[in-house]
């Protein structure tokens, strides 16, 4: 076990303070971060590494005591029972090596314990040229293949690609994707850019969607990285800001969250203002979970997992030193997250990047 001093929420903010987001490497990197309510107390807590030398992940999901982790270079990570295992990828496309892309996004299918089934969204180099999609995986052995696809050509450009996926409470598939640095793709409702998309799991759209025949459910997006549910079903997002202004929001259906009419804290009729905002310092903030009247965050910029007590208005940092997070799984009482050191933003260590287990128990 690992001691680690958890730094108030305000001052990790002034360290963290840049002028840029978060973007991949040979690319500018816009930033984000800074609480818009005061800081929680200081505290201790205790983490465990359960997996080290992981290649960059990006998504965890956990099936019993069984880990699968993606890693944006093409593989899925089996870890079970302290074995770590690499199972690859056949995808029909090109995985994409730019920045801020590979395989992103995945979520095992509710009947994956008989069915071996997951979904998946990368982004690939195709004929005409750089996409995006979503897909059904079947795990064969040890090896999974690409075996439907749900959705695809989701526009793509030199980063901001989303890809954030999760199975919301009514059982339909939920996927974020970014503007695809293209920022008036998030206001274009004829572009699937700068959205949160849901679908039915067989790819359909849902007959209650907000717009007719459309798999937008909320426009007005950056690059949001981020989904999770309250108890009371409240959906949550995170989004990276521009340079600085990242957001945690509220998700209603068929509203618009301003992206790029307006950021941040700023407010305009028809366009719904966040509920926590960085102001001018960065989170970067990536997957995000739900317990007891909090949320917690990954934040890549930030380094660190954030919370955010939904009851007070407070926020505060309950792990740092571990460098960037990409992503949060919680498990009953524990969180799970894991860095994203060997991104080429980060500075790893000889064994990162990790999955690190801490208990979220008083």
């Amino acid at each position: 076990m690992k001691r680690i001093l958890i730094l108030s929420a305000m001052a990790a903010l002034f360290l963290a303070g840049c002028t840029q987001n978060d973007s991949d490497p040979n690319t500018a990197i816009s930033t984000q971060e800074t609480a818009s309510s005061s800081s929680a107390p200081t505290t201790n807590t205790d983490t465990e590494v359960i997996a080290d030398n992981l290649d960059v992940p990006w998504s965890i999901e956990k099936q019993g005591e069984t880990f699968y982790l993606t890693e944006r270079g093409g593989n899925v990570i089996k870890i079970e029972d302290g074995e770590t295992q690499q199972q690859p990828v056949a995808f029909e496309e090109t995985l994409s090596s730019a920045s801020e892309a590979g395989f992103l996004g995945f979520v095992l299918r509710p009947d994956f314990a008989t069915s071996n089934v997951a979904y998946g969204y990368y982004t690939y180099e195709g004929a005409d040229g750089r996409m995006n999609r979503i897909v059904q995986l079947q795990l064969d052995g040890n090896q999974w293949r690409e075996t439907e696809v749900l959705l695809d050509e989701i526009p793509s450009g030199n980063n901001h690609h989303g890809g954030r996926m999760k199975i919301g409470p009514d059982d339909k598939l939920y996927v974020t994707t970014g503007d695809a640095s293209e920022p008036d793709n998030a206001q274009d409702m004829g572009s699937l850019a700068g959205k949160i998309l849901r679908l039915n799991l067989d790819g359909s759209i849902p007959g209650d969607n907000p717009f007719t025949d459309s798999y937008i459910y909320t426009y007005g997006h950056r690059n949001s990285q981020g989904l999770t549910w309250s108890t009371d079903d409240t959906m949550y997002a995170s989004e990276h800001g521009a340079s600085a202004d990242d957001e945690i929001n509220v998700i209603e259906a068929g509203k618009n969250y301003g992206w790029p009419v307006i950021e941040g804290n700023e407010t305009q009729d028809g366009m719904e203002a966040p509920l926590f905002s960085s102001g001018n310092q960065t989170w970067a903030p990536s997957g995000m979970g739900y317990h007891d009247q909090k949320l917690y965050v990954a934040a890549l910029r930030g380094e660190a997992v954030l919370e955010f007590d939904l009851e007070n208005n407070q926020t505060s940092e309950l792990i740092s030193d571990f460098g960037r997070i990409r992503d949060v799984y919680i498990d009953g009482d524990d969180l799970y997250f894991i860095t994203n050191n060997r991104d080429g933003r980060g500075s790893p260590s000889d064994n990162d990047d990790q999955l690190v287990k801490v208990s979220l128990q008083e």
